[in-house]
């Protein structure tokens, strides 16, 4: 055996030593997460768990149902708000723009990303919760709320769907480009007739991605949505007001009470993050199915 042999098989099985650390480090939190919330399964019936509509640990009654629903709102919110900005910047970015405009552009969207998620917060409760109020003087209508926290929400997950669907676009092979161009169709026909489904795959994933991202956030969550445990109602006869409801979301939930939390109560937090954990993982399995059933559909 050669030095050059040595080094390639030891580089080979530091690099999978390094990937079994992280599928050890995610196994290893989530049986310590089902390990402390196993009391809250066996002591708290599931149905109730999951579906109850009432939340009051001090009256033993531990129903998930209005978490559940604030979390998808904001999260459905977030996506539907987000997603055309995102995408329109990841064409811009990678068809549209000069270079000198894109040596700018991509860091600012990157620098995004790496905002804390408490400034967010802090913009959205001093700039944006007064702003919802004014602009819609509905009774009760606080400012925080489901439309509040979909717009903080819809900026926080913007860079994660901009840069991966820059980079499914990039990824296209430029023949396909060439080829549409070359038979009379625009630039813009050929982004939208033959680019973007081309990499529609590589643009759903950024998209499940996004919504992992919404599913996660929780500090920025806290400061804007109102944090009341109530299962998002219409403010008034109009159903559209329901976007100004309160609410609160799985992650908001296990933040707010944890640290005063004690017995069955702390337990069913830590229940909290199982339903947590188990969305994640439902969404980046989607995730993996759609990017393969893209690639299927694309040969």
């Amino acid at each position: 055996m050669n030095a050059t042999y040595l080094v390639d098989r030891g580089i080979k099985y530091l690099l999978l030593a390094a990937a079994l650390l992280s599928v050890v480090i995610v196994l290893l939190i989530g049986l310590f997460i089902l390990g402390e919330s196993l009391p809250a399964f066996q002591q708290i019936p599931l149905n109730e768990l999951l579906l109850g509509k009432v939340w009051r640990p001090q009256r033993e009654l531990y129903g998930l149902w209005p978490m559940i629903l604030g979390s998808v709102y904001v999260t459905i919110g977030a996506i539907v708000l987000g997603l055309p900005f995102a995408l329109g910047g990841a064409i811009f970015l990678a068809e549209i723009a000069p270079a000198w405009m894109r040596r700018v552009m991509r860091p600012a969207v990157e620098l995004l990303a790496g905002i804390p998620s408490v400034v967010y917060g802090l913009v959205g409760m001093i700039v944006l919760v007064p702003a919802v109020r004014q602009l819609f003087p509905v009774p009760y209508n606080t400012g925080f709320g489901l439309l509040s926290a979909s717009i903080v929400l819809a900026i926080m997950v913007l860079p994660t769907i901009t840069n991966i669907a820059e980079d499914a676009i990039r990824a296209v092979p430029p023949e396909y480009k060439h080829g549409s161009l070359a038979l009379g169709a625009t630039h813009w026909q050929t982004i939208v007739r033959v680019i973007l489904p081309a990499a529609r795959s590589g643009i759903l994933a950024a998209i499940i991605l996004g919504v992992g991202r919404a599913l996660g956030e929780t500090m920025a969550m806290i400061m804007v949505i109102g944090n009341s445990v109530i299962i998002p109602q219409p403010l008034t006869d109009n159903p559209l007001t329901m976007i100004l409801s309160q609410g609160r979301t799985l992650t908001g939930n296990v933040a707010v009470e944890i640290s005063y939390a004690t017995g069955l109560h702390e337990d069913a937090l830590f229940a909290t993050g199982v339903v947590l954990f188990v969305f994640i993982m439902l969404v980046n399995s989607l995730a993996q199915v759609l990017v393969r059933a893209g690639g299927k559909g694309e040969k």
